[in-house]
């Protein structure tokens, strides 16, 4: 950020501390630091709490709680028998958020859906190289540039999307963050003055909260957009405080300095509970926690050495000692709570005698390798950093050398998606969507690979079974093709799967309304506060 951007920011934070007195306030102790505040441009929960669920909407939304959609910005559509166009009417007179960087002119229409979609899709727009080394993770590792073969604009309110083929999960992928709709008033006027980077620096949208300043690594403050289309939250002001410590958001927690924390320690959970001032959701996650090999490096390019070191690792031990029990060990790529779950695979059996021969076997000695730990808590995985200790602790058991190595989470995340990257890496990833497309093929399907497939891994049974999954609509035939897939997956192990996690999420007994998400978002639009 530049440095009049970072002093502006600061005078605004210091302004709105100083009102925040006479407002209604909610401060969430957040987990970590957003990498920008354009949602198209990352796969980070963290900075999709940050920037869509607060800032932004989409054509469509899922309900609160909810893996089902409903009309957003759309208020209703129509799809063609053959499923290949989709046509949006817009609600009328939806406004954007007035802010001291930008007042708009005019209300929601069609150029925006247009603009939002097409800098994603055509290279030859001028915003789709705006941030440098923009890959548009997300759309371009679902595949949208092939699967839309145009976004039209009908009328101010009509808005056509027309596509190459059907794809099952289309409405439900058009209600994630990537998708979100920008002002595309609020986009030429940056490209006019020469700051087109502050799109992804102050981000300007419909959502319920506008934002006001980031100091970096600190705190985001928002405030209620007063002409939001839902109507204006009860909340006036939201802060996030940055807080990359479990431990310290739970001592703020407290102490009332915050009054929704994410990521419990597994260990403070019980504390909490029995805290008379707290309340503490929980909900089954719909996440997978994993360590992901580089398949095209030398030796992971060869399954038995993935499989090897599959056996080396005991997964109940981690689940043990990060989770306390409130996990449950993972097989396959998807949670068992997600539709075409399939409990019939075998896992790789915790074995390390066997993981010893099979390396041997494959010519394999003295190896030494890097193990990517994240320096975040995630819902998947609370405390990597042990988990990493542990996974090093039983290879160094059959002669595997494992140095643990982390970054700054932005970085970490772009480092760990660079095809020539070293050893394995944990990841995990909360499902966007409630489709299981949105694991097997986002994370795994060739289209992905540089991106959100961090296993570089690209098999052509598998991309062709979950290709064909989403072409069809019946979702007995997709559960029977995903199936399959895992099946295939596990054959090949690009991964070790590590675990299921369940989510916890304490909050001060005065927060009213927080509804806990199986999509692993924090919402706070229909939250409200006791004063």
């Amino acid at each position: 950020m530049k440095l009049l951007t970072r002093l502006v920011a600061a005078t605004a934070l210091t302004l709105a501390l100083g009102s925040a007195a006479s407002a209604k306030t909610l401060v969430y102790c957040s987990e970590g630091s957003p990498e920008g505040f354009d949602p198209a441009l990352y796969t980070a929960g963290t900075t999709f709490d940050a920037a869509s669920r607060t800032v932004y909407n989409r054509l469509v939304e899922f309900k609160h709680g909810s893996t089902e959609t409903e009309p957003g910005l759309a208020e209703s559509w129509e799809v063609s028998d053959d499923g290949l166009e989709y046509t949006f009417k817009l609600r009328p007179g939806v406004k954007f958020q007035t802010t001291e960087f930008f007042t708009p002119t005019r209300s929601l229409n069609a150029d925006d859906v247009v603009f939002s979609f097409e800098r994603q899709l055509k290279s030859d727009n001028p915003w789709n190289a705006y941030v440098a080394g923009t890959s548009w993770e997300y759309s371009a590792g679902m595949g949208f540039p092939e699967l839309i073969k145009s976004v039209e604009k009908v009328d101010d309110l009509t808005v056509k999307f027309t596509l190459n083929r059907p794809e099952a999960p289309f409405l439900a992928d058009l209600a994630m963050d990537f998708a979100s709709i920008m002002s595309k008033e609020y986009a030429d006027k940056l490209e006019a003055d020469g700051q087109m980077e502050m799109l992804n620096q102050q981000p300007y949208g419909t959502g319920p909260f506008a934002f006001v300043a980031y100091q970096p690594d600190a705190v985001i403050r928002y405030k209620a957009h007063v002409d939001y289309w839902a109507g204006k939250q009860p909340i006036d002001d939201l802060i996030f405080a940055i807080t990359t410590d479990a431990s310290v958001r739970a001592q703020k927690l407290m102490a009332n300095e915050c009054q929704i924390m994410p990521y419990p320690n597994a260990a403070d959970v019980a504390s909490m509970q029995g805290n008379a001032d707290l309340n503490v959701l929980e909900q089954e996650g719909l996440n997978v926690a994993y360590l992901a090999y580089n398949t095209t490096q030398a030796p992971f390019d060869k399954v038995e050495v993935r499989k090897a070191l599959n056996m080396a690792i005991n997964k109940q031990a981690i689940v043990d000692a990060v989770f306390q029990g409130a996990a449950t060990v993972a097989k396959n790529p998807i949670p068992p709570t997600m539709w075409s779950y399939n409990d019939a695979v075998e896992d790789d059996k915790y074995d390390p005698e066997a993981s010893k021969k099979m390396l041997l076997d494959a010519g394999v000695e003295n190896l030494s390798m890097k193990l990517w730990a994240m320096p975040v808590s995630r819902p998947y995985m609370l405390n990597a950093r042990r988990a990493a200790e542990l996974m090093q602790a039983d290879l160094q058991k059959v002669g595997v050398s494992a140095e643990i190595v982390s970054y700054e989470w932005g970085e970490y995340l772009e480092k760990s998606k660079v095809k020539d990257r070293d050893g394995a890496a944990m990841l995990g990833w909360t499902g966007d969507n409630g489709d299981p497309d949105n694991f097997l093929d986002t994370l795994l399907g060739c289209d992905a690979v540089g991106g959100n497939n961090r296993a570089q891994w690209c098999n052509k049974e598998f991309d062709d079974l979950v290709t064909k999954a989403k072409e069809v609509a019946d979702q007995a035939e997709r559960a029977k093709l995903y199936e399959q897939a895992q099946v295939v997956f596990k054959q090949e192990a690009p991964w070790l799967t590590i675990d299921h996690s369940k989510v916890f999420m304490p909050m001060r007994k005065s927060v009213k309304d927080f509804v806990q998400d199986p999509l692993g978002y924090h919402r706070f639009d229909g939250v409200d506060i006791a004063e």
